[in-house]
């Protein structure tokens, strides 16, 4: 299948690429299927999270272990079994970016996770149950300015 994106053009893709999201996402609820999409340079830590519906609809997404190796995302065995997993540790665990010029002025959301379950390619995004995490984390708080990804 082709989908003519804003980012990236035209690109292919299969069925199997696709992530399902069942009950879309939050602001976004009639969007129920995206791909994941690696940003060049951004070695694996870096993804577009791309709408296969609506091609101008994209979000950025990071590893949030890349930036915070002590990141520790707890769900609720709700949100496990709607995954179809048994362990939080089944599942990647990815956090939207706010991208901002310049560059280390932008934010992650820790607080709000987007899980996948890779076997089954379905998704949801999980608001933790914890004040640890915050909607909006400096970027420069993770990454020091002179070595902030592009």
């Amino acid at each position: 299948m082709e989908l003519n994106t804003r980012l990236f053009g035209t690109i292919d893709y299969t069925e199997e690429d696709v992530i399902s999201f069942p009950n879309g996402i939050p602001s976004f609820e009639d969007e129920h299927e995206f791909l994941l999409l690696p940003i060049a340079g951004g070695e694996e830590a870096l993804l577009c999270m791309q709408s296969v519906t609506t091609p101008h609809l994209s979000f950025i997404l990071m590893n949030p272990f890349s930036l915070d190796q002590s990141y520790a995302p707890v769900l609720k065995e709700s949100e496990r079994s709607a995954l179809q997993v048994e362990r939080d540790q089944e599942l990647c665990f990815h956090v939207l970016c706010a991208m901002k010029r310049p560059l280390p002025d932008s934010t992650i959301n820790l607080k709000c996770p987007i899980a996948v379950n890779p076997d089954k390619r379905i998704a949801m995004q999980i608001i933790l149950d914890t004040d640890e995490y915050h909607m909006r984390h400096p970027l420069s708080q993770f990454v020091p300015k002179e070595a902030a990804p592009c």
